[in-house]
């Protein structure tokens, strides 16, 4: 076969593989399936430092209004999911509550992980985005977890587990008790759902949204903990949340998601060329298989920076907020 006939099959194939996927594509929509937020502005790989500069929305402005902030503890004496490994504890609860939501209208929101370490830039940034049009009035429920990190701790019980049990107690436990007590009303929607957090608290928010996307469908993950960390051991993942890029990704058919991911080039385990415990390894990995498999995405590495890197955090939240509310619409 000559070249010309050889390159014009090739196409041929590709245009025939497209055309079967678009079909499919429309016939799973006619079906009523879930589709993913449609804006692809800004999906893809990008290089972002070795230099950081703040964001001006994480500056307070006296012009943009400002949301109140709720505090309270949770016991785990009070939890019939995590009673506490050992022994009991408490978390702590921010609730950020922006000033343009009207009471009784259903909140979009986002769940922060680690949230005491991001009340300060979260009350910034969306005061100042919200104001500006630039994202929806959402509120964001920023929680502690129980306390300690990695194997053995129940912070990492919680964070480093892949399964749904984290997303049943925040829709079970902690979204009734915000609405008791302060009278906010939660949207069903999943669109209007978001998730986010750094290290343990990325792969937990990732784990929320891949596992329950009929709750949370936009994940905003900083240096996640997409390795093998998961305690106890659980034969349905057995290299732990390693398994989203090397097997669950690959091997599922898209979700509707649309997740944000970042790592930086000497984050955790990064002269570590080879096992399960490189981040930067992970969440390269992360980027391929989701763009493989078609997701909405957003990827930045970050040069010059490690784990979960403050400069880094304060020069891309607020465009890295905007781009997740992308195409959301308030039902």
């Amino acid at each position: 076969m000559s070249d010309p006939v050889r390159l014009a099959a090739c196409w041929s194939s590709l245009l025939t593989r497209r055309a079967v996927i678009a079909v499919l594509a429309l016939a799973s929509l006619d079906a009523g399936e879930a589709k993913a937020p449609v804006s692809s502005d800004g999906d893809g790989d990008f290089v972002i430092g070795p230099t950081y500069t703040k964001a001006p929305e994480m500056t307070r402005k006296d012009s943009a209004p400002k949301g109140v902030v709720h505090e309270f503890k949770m016991r785990s004496t009070d939890s019939k999911i995590y009673p506490g490994i050992k022994g009991a504890y408490e978390r702590k609860v921010s609730v950020y509550v922006p000033k343009q939501l009207v009471a009784g209208t259903p909140a979009p929101f986002i769940v922060v992980q680690d949230g005491g370490g991001y009340v300060g830039r979260m009350r910034t940034a969306l005061d100042n985005l919200i104001a500006a049009g630039r994202v929806p009035a959402m509120v964001a429920v920023m929680i502690d977890s129980g306390g300690g990190d990695s194997k053995g701790s129940q912070r990492g019980h919680e964070y480093d587990a892949v399964s749904e049990k984290y997303s049943t107690f925040i829709e079970t436990e902690v979204l009734p008790k915000i609405t008791a007590d302060y009278q906010i009303t939660f949207t069903k929607d999943p669109e209007g759902r978001a998730t986010m957090g750094g290290s343990s608290g990325a792969a937990c928010a990732f784990t929320m949204a891949w596992f329950r996307p009929d709750l949370y469908r936009r994940v905003l993950s900083y240096s996640g903990t997409y390795v093998a960390q998961e305690w106890p051991d659980n034969p349905a993942s057995p290299h732990g949340a390693w398994e989203y890029h090397a097997t669950f990704i690959p091997k599922t058919e898209p979700k509707p998601l649309r997740i944000y991911l970042h790592v930086g080039d000497h984050d955790n385990g990064w002269d570590k060329t080879g096992g399960y415990h490189n981040w930067v390894r992970a969440n390269n990995a992360m980027a391929a298989a989701l763009k493989a498999k078609g997701y909405h995405y957003r990827y930045e590495f970050a040069k010059s920076s490690g784990h979960v890197d403050g400069k880094v955090i304060d020069q891309t939240l607020p465009e890295a907020l905007v781009w997740l509310w992308r195409g959301y619409q308030s039902k």
